[in-house]
């Protein structure tokens, strides 16, 4: 790329000069041709960056010969606590359940929603959390997360804050967006929008690309940059002074999320666990989640896209059942301070992973480049990656039906056509416990639209509840709606 001029702009600013000493300067070589708003734009994305960062990065994932794959050696399926149906012990259940609700009512908690993402995939153009996402009312995901907060504060007294990670890609419209809908009935002051960090594309070189003669070629820094940008927000310091030490950690694409699972909360509490998660049976060896397992003694998630696990995916128990069937859905409970902690680095630090990608940037004379195959590399962050620096790990079975139906896809698995099937059947299901009649095919879906808000039930214990109070019943029909 071009160099700057001995007597241009770009040869006195110190920032430029801390780049040209790292071997970084490329980044500003078209810096004397913007105007001063594209010049203001590009430093302000150049002090994001953490340059001893990206050397050290370069030198330990990019330099040839590499590891960076993970040594499966010894891998065995992680332990993990069954809901009483299926061999759970009941009273362990009921006691966690207990636990839960008083630190609920106690104010111990704070929602964290992960909403980063674009609805691109799903032909959606805006923040992911704003796609349209229940079968009658058509209530986006946000206003789904919302309306579980708002009844965990009508039940236990106490009304979580909630702290929302967004993008730079979608900060702007997500506030405006909670601002239009008044927040959906919460205190627009214990609702906390923040920006996820970036980190710079780098081509197989090691050098910093250009998107832009004035933009650097920067992507969110995965969903374990979660854990610094909590810190870095100041949400910690937030949660600290309201008394929450324990963050639910959940992300936007899901809205069967129990984000406020007393039962959850209670286990991670009584066990003293830094970090917990919840995990699925597996469908089946090809289902596309991490596998909770122990490595070395430690609690970890493996990728089902890892090489090395692939050939372990379909082994079996001699019961038939999948080895590794513990799936990882992306719900977690961790400790506010234990996340400060891995936030500021030092002895226990996430690690970044490389990520091989076709990446569109310019050429040393400015030129734009689309490629065809991989051209450099995405650093990320994952936050399953902090149970093996957690006290007291531990991973609890949750019911498929009940807490994980996400929307990623336009059509297919995972799409809004499932996610909405799976919300009817949940309603179904509430009613036929309370006594209700309702025609289902074998699969539990009924034959039309319905929908339970959760500002009337949460679960099937309070629709039952709350069903039992209304006089006269509502005719089971196309288009019910409980709110």
């Amino acid at each position: 790329m071009a160099t700057c001029q001995p007597n241009s702009p770009a040869a006195s600013h110190p920032l430029i000069a801390t780049f040209n000493r790292a071997g970084q300067g490329q980044v500003f070589a078209f810096f004397d041709r913007l105007d001063p708003d594209s010049r203001d734009r590009l430093l302000a994305q150049a002090a994001e960056i953490d340059l001893a960062e990206i050397a050290r990065l370069t030198a330990t994932l990019l330099t040839p010969g590499a590891n960076t794959g993970t040594d499966l050696l010894g891998l065995a399926p992680a332990p993990y606590e069954p809901r009483p149906e299926n061999g759970g012990d009941p009273t362990a259940w009921a006691a966690a359940r207990a636990a839960g609700e008083t630190a609920l009512r106690d104010g111990r908690v704070a929602a964290f929603t992960v909403a980063g993402g674009q609805g691109t995939r799903l032909g959606y153009d805006g923040p992911k959390g704003t796609f349209p996402v229940t079968p009658v009312q058509r209530k986006t995901l946000f206003q789904v997360f919302a309306e579980k907060i708002l009844a965990a504060g009508r039940r236990f007294g106490r009304t979580p804050r909630w702290f929302i990670m967004t993008s730079h890609a979608n900060h702007e419209a997500t506030e405006t967006f909670f601002a239009t809908h008044n927040f959906f009935g919460l205190n627009p002051e214990r609702v906390h929008c923040f920006r996820q960090g970036r980190m710079p594309a780098v081509g197989l070189d090691g050098k910093i690309l250009l998107e832009a003669p004035d933009a650097i070629a920067l992507s969110p820094d995965g969903h374990g940059g979660a854990l610094r940008a909590l810190e870095r927000s100041g949400a910690l310091d937030r949660m600290a002074a309201d008394g929450a030490d324990t963050i639910s950690y959940f992300q936007v694409d899901n809205p069967l999320v129990r984000c406020l699972d007393a039962e959850f909360i209670g286990w991670h509490l009584l066990r003293g666990s830094a970090l917990s998660s919840k995990m699925v049976v597996k469908s089946g060896p090809e289902e596309k989640v991490g596998h909770f397992c122990v490595l070395g003694g430690r609690t970890v998630v493996i990728e089902y896209s890892e090489p090395a696990m692939q050939p372990k995916l379909p082994e079996k128990n001699p019961d038939g059942s999948l080895r590794f069937r513990a799936g990882s859905i992306a719900i977690h409970l961790l400790d506010r301070e234990f996340v400060r902690r891995m936030a500021r680095g030092g002895n226990i630090a996430l690690p970044f992973h490389r990520a091989d990608k076709q990446i569109v940037c310019l050429d040393s004379a400015g030129n734009p480049v689309k490629p065809t195959k991989p051209n450099g590399v995405k650093f990320e962050q994952f936050v399953f990656d902090a149970l093996p620096f957690a006290q007291n790990p531990i991973v609890i079975e949750t019911s498929r039906a009940d807490d994980f139906s996400p929307v990623k896809n336009a059509a297919g698995p995972d799409s809004p056509a499932t996610c909405r099937a799976d919300q009817l059947r949940q309603f179904a299901r509430w009613l036929r416990a309370a006594g209700v009649a309702i025609a289902t095919d074998a699969t539990g879906l009924p034959p039309f639209d319905l929908e339970i808000s959760p500002l009337f039930a949460t679960d099937q214990e309070t629709f039952a509840a709350a069903w039992e109070k209304l006089s006269p019943k509502p005719k089971i029909e196309p288009g019910l709606y409980l709110g």
